[in-house]
């Protein structure tokens, strides 16, 4: 079996080095955890509102540590497990909190305010058992076993799609990662990347297809212990640094036959069930919102108090930072609504836009200090930047918006 030492990239600053922080007793960790839990019972309740308060503090406090090894977040992960978040979207018969989007999307925003990375791989364990409940292509007994893997342990999953030769596969293609049976198993062989949670997922959900004359592609479903399993390129990204999406690479896996499952001839892509597509549009712009908030409270913070030698007052007392402020602020309203209308099909686009501008307005106002990698605004702005890049993207949904746009208009005859 492969520890989870073994499996970590081979790299010398070690990407996914444990958090160093100072441990606390096991009769205060278990204190804090039952308060934690006692806070939580009712995540609508001013009990709940304080606790996530006091989260985003504790993990704001360690994000620059994290950004800038760069280090996996397991300590943070290990705090919402005892906290029993990493079961957010689970099924309160299986155990789960069954959380409403509203819900999620409250928790969610108080990390991402704080580690945006954290949030990322959160949404993905939310995502991910939205989406398992509602597939009926999945045996009922293994999506109990997912699901009671993350409630009891807090067992994290993601699904590993992206290929080097592929790319995303949302632009179509089949995969090259191959599963090939040999008597009662799978063999399973490819490379993924931006593979993301890698170094703290229990269970990777590998899309690949089988090696049949007429192939049939589908998720193989592969526990992280199996042997044949190694990192290879480690994340080196520009921003969410702490995310470990390094790639991940298969050789030959041993498969159990019933983990392959939702086997199926190609066929054009269909996208989520709408469910989870709306959680998604919602949940992935909201981290880079929580990221524009964070940004929006150290500027002003910043300039409250920075007094010019040849002001004599703060800048904040200036009528242009007091509009910026205003500016900002309002994106960050406009985003709000959007987020919780949770309807727009546009909202991904439109509060990561959103977004993306507040921070800009904050760094062109703050001027070097802003670029100064002493302050968080810099980890803020290359943080925010990578809202671009995550599905839906930007051309698809404005694509999207178009032809529906004319689709109105497609029956009616020229003059």
């Amino acid at each position: 079996m492969t520890s989870r030492a073994s499996a970590q990239p081979a790299n010398p600053t070690d990407l996914c080095t444990m958090t160093s922080r100072p441990a606390d007793s096991a009769l205060a960790e278990a204190e804090r955890d039952a308060a934690a839990l006692d806070a939580l019972a009712d995540l609508d309740s001013p009990q709940a509102a304080a606790w996530l308060d006091a989260l985003t503090r504790e993990f704001a406090a360690g994000a620059p540590a994290l950004d800038a090894g760069p280090l996996f977040p397991h300590d943070n992960l290990a705090r919402l497990r005892r906290a029993g978040l990493l079961s957010l979207s689970v099924p309160r018969a299986l155990g789960g909190r069954q959380a409403t989007l509203a819900q999620t999307l409250r928790v969610v925003g108080a990390v991402a305010r704080a580690e945006p990375s954290t949030a990322l791989i959160l949404v993905m364990q939310c995502l991910y058992h939205l989406r398992l409940q509602a597939n009926p292509n999945w045996p009922a007994a293994l999506k109990e076993r997912i699901a009671r893997d993350a409630v009891e342990r807090g067992a994290l999953i993601n699904s590993l799609r992206v290929e080097p030769e592929l790319g995303s596969p949302s632009r179509g293609g089949l995969p090259a990662t191959i599963g090939r049976r040999e008597h009662n198993h799978w063999l399973l062989s490819g490379r993924k990347l931006y593979s993301t949670g890698s170094p703290g997922l229990t269970w990777f959900a590998v899309w690949g297809r089988t090696d049949e004359a007429a192939p049939r592609v589908g998720t193989w479903l592969v526990h992280r212990d199996l042997p044949g399993i190694r990192f290879g390129e480690p994340w080196n990204h520009l921003g969410m640094r702490a995310t470990g999406s390094h790639e991940v690479i298969f050789d030959n896996v041993c498969v159990p036959l019933d983990h392959a499952v939702d086997l199926q001839p190609p066929r054009q892509a269909t996208g989520m069930d709408p469910l989870t597509g709306i959680w998604m549009n919602v949940l992935l712009p909201s981290i880079y919102d929580g990221v524009a908030r964070a940004a929006r409270d150290w500027f002003v913070q910043w300039a409250a108090q920075r007094t010019p030698a040849g002001l004599d007052a703060p800048l904040s007392s200036l009528e242009r930072f007091q509009q910026t402020a205003g500016r900002i602020d309002a994106l960050l309203f406009n985003n709000r609504a959007l987020l919780d209308a949770a309807q727009a099909p546009a909202i991904k686009y439109l509060v990561s836009q959103n977004a993306i501008e507040a921070v800009q307005l904050a760094l062109e106002a703050s001027s070097n200090p802003g670029l100064s990698r002493d302050n968080p605004l810099e980890r803020h702005y290359r943080d925010v930047l990578c809202a671009r890049i995550h599905t839906p993207q930007n051309d698809t949904v404005l694509g999207n918006l178009g032809r529906a746009a004319f689709a109105g208009v497609a029956g009616v005859a020229a003059p």
